[in-house]
This record gives C-alpha cells, structure tokens and sequence, in this order.
C-alpha cells in the first residue's frame, strides 16, 4: 500500500468520520431519475460522464458504471481549474490504459469544450454516416457541472450550426440537485444531435466514508447531510497529512506581509463574501471583495503554516492529529475574523469559511482521491468498469 493510500485509510478511520456513519442522501426524484436514466442510456449513442476533476474515482456513479461500460462513453473531468494540473495528467494516463477516453475540461471555458466536442464527434464518426438522429446523453452526480457544459455546448453548436426552434437552457445552481427533469436540447442539424442532460444522481447509500466526506467536500452532498465542521475536520486532516501547510512558509518570511492580518471590515460584508456561490451570480465581487478574500486567504494560509510548524506531536497518530485539528480550527476564528460567540457557533462559522475557501481553490489546486496502484491497473484491463 502505497503511501497516500495508507494516509487516506487513516483518514477515513479517524474518530470524527466514523462517528457520522454511511452517508446517505436520495431525495425521492433521485429514485425516479437513476431508472430514467437506464431507459435513456439503451438508445443513447454516446455518453459524456462528467466527473470531478478532484475526484475522478469518488464522483463516479458506481451504480451505473456497469452499464456505462458498455457505451461509447467520453469521462469529461470537469472543473479541471481546481485540480492540480501535475498530478492529472497521470490520471488521464490511468484512463487510457484502461481503454477509457478521458479529457479534462472546465465547462465554462470555450476552447475546453470545443476539444470535448471534437472527441464526441470522433467517436460518433462510425455511425454519424448512417444514423439520421443521434443522441447524446450527459450523467454524472449532483454539482459536478453537467448543466455548465450543457449551456457551453449550446452556445458552441448553435454558432455551428443553424437550429430553427429556440432551445431552453439547462438550469444551473451552485447546490447538488437543482436538475430535476430530463430535457433533451437540440445542437445539431445533419444530423440531428441531441444532447440530453440529467438530473446528478448518487447512490442510495455511500458507505465507504471517505468518498462521501470527498463528495460532500467538493459540493455534491449537501453540507447539512454531512456536517460543515465534519467537513472542516476532514480537509484539515488531508491538508496536514500531505504536509500542504509547509508550502505557505513564504507569508511568514515576507517583509511585505502585514502580520496585523486583514484590514477591518464590517461583520455584513464579510460574512456576504462566504455565502454560496449564488451570491456571487446574483451581485458579483468587486475590487475590493476580491482583495479582502486574498488577504482572509494568506491569513489562514499563515495560521495553518504556524499551527503544524509549531506542533509536537506524532501525525501517524490519530489522537495527535485531532489535537492538531482541533487547535487550527481555534486559531482560524482569529484569521477569519469571527466575533466572539459560543464555541460551537464559531467553529461552525469557522468550517463554513474554510470550505468556501477550498472549493473556490484559494487553498490550493487539489486532486483528493489517490492514483490506483498496480494491482488496480490489472483489474482495470480485465473490467472497464473499475475505472
């Protein structure tokens, strides 16, 4: 077992994942839509399975991996900004020796997903030239931006090709489940392409913890069904075991770095900064927002650098880790500026600004799952569905 592999088991037996349990969440259209789904995908003539980029493993469907097999299928590995670029193109490497198309994309991004485009159509080549109507179908779990892409390949194909009827767009939400309904979008004239999104369905139940902890992490569970301070704990403890703090040692060296911390801004204002992602779409961030969260961002970058450069302690051991945890997570109301209030309530305040952090990539570019060893890549030759 590799090392990475020993840190993520040990992770996922600490006593603050466990004490949570199975993960589930199923809303009751998740049921009704993973059948749909099946339906869908036996006329389907390409699949586009849009996965995490800093999940590639966890932020498949398992449950519908064995039929995915069986399709011509493209793994888009969306949100590829947040991920760390050094490590994933050994991940697209591992789908190819799997026999597996694999491209990282950001939905948002044109030229990113012109290539996916371009690779649709190549394995659509075969039967484009006998086929008058062909379908493609995009699945994937809650958030992982299948409607993002949807919207993208819309504004792509029309410029491409003219489509007389005017398409509607896939609604787009910055929480797991906004997608309730199967539409199909016409993209294409000669032939007829149409591309049908889906709503992001996961497993009735995940036991394995540490991939519902990354799940929940990276947006496709709701923070509510796991825990924000759960949360915090578990990106706290990845962050430590891979010694990431040490990479911020510049911010303490730096004579330019006010050690005072952020300037002073009213309690409102840095609290709108933190919310959900929906806030910035409805008003955006100026000047002066982006410059507070880069100086809230250096500032716990330093706490979390201070914290484990001044610990003692033995990480191999979970009690020591947690003290560790526990004493970061102290530190951090200093560095996000949280008025005094109950314990609880402030590090819940705590967890919920380190996990905004995180998903915005202002703590780095991360790829949580770890790459399979040999023995895996064996499997994965003999059964596609591994991947």
């Amino acid at each position: 077992m590799g090392v990475m592999a020993k840190v993520g088991k040990r992770i996922a037996d600490m006593g603050f994942n466990a004490s949570g349990g199975v993960i589930n969440w199923f809303p009751g259209h998740m049921a009704a839509a993973t059948r749909a789904i099946r339906d869908r995908l036996k006329i389907a003539d390409l699949v586009i399975e849009v996965r995490d980029s800093r999940i590639p493993l966890s932020s498949a469907n398992k449950d519908l991996q064995s039929v995915l097999s069986s399709k011509r299928r493209v793994i888009a590995l969306n949100k590829k900004d947040l991920a760390n670029p050094n490590i994933m193109h050994h991940w697209v490497r591992h789908f190819d020796s799997c026999k597996q198309d694999c491209l990282p994309i950001s939905a948002h991004s044109k030229s990113s997903v012109t290539q996916l485009l371009a690779l649709a159509e190549l394995k659509l080549k075969e039967v484009i030239c006998r086929e008058p109507t062909l379908l493609v179908i995009v699945v994937g779990v809650p958030n992982v931006g299948k409607s993002a892409l949807i919207n993208s390949i819309h504004q792509i194909a029309t410029s491409r090709f003219p489509v007389q009827e005017k398409i509607k767009r896939a609604v787009v939400g910055p929480l797991p489940g906004v997608t309730q309904d199967i539409a199909g979008y016409k993209i294409a004239n000669r032939p007829s392409i149409y591309v049908l999104d889906t709503p992001g369905v996961l497993m009735p139940s995940i036991p394995d913890i540490e991939t519902g902890l990354k799940l929940a992490l990276t947006g496709a569970v709701k923070d509510s069904v796991v825990g924000e301070e759960r949360l915090a704990q578990y990106l706290l403890a990845v962050l430590n075991t891979r010694k990431t703090p040490l990479h911020w040692e510049r911010l303490v060296r730096s004579d330019n770095y006010q050690r005072e911390g952020p300037a002073s801004v009213p309690d409102e204002e840095n609290e709108n900064i933190f919310k959900d992602s929906s806030w910035k779409r409805r008003r955006g961030l100026n000047q002066s927002d982006v410059l507070y969260i880069e100086d809230v961002v250096k500032e716990v970058q330093r706490t979390l650098y201070v914290t484990f450069k001044e610990f003692q302690g033995n990480l191999e051991e979970e009690n020591e880790l947690e003290s560790l945890i526990d004493t970061q997570l102290a530190a951090l109301r200093k560095s996000f500026r949280i008025p005094h209030k109950a314990s609880d309530e402030a590090r819940t305040m705590v967890s919920k600004k380190l996990i905004t952090l995180f998903r915005m990539g202002k703590l780095g570019l991360f790829i949580l799952d770890n790459l399979p060893n040999a023995s895996q890549y064996v499997r994965c030759h003999s059964n596609e569905q591994k991947c």
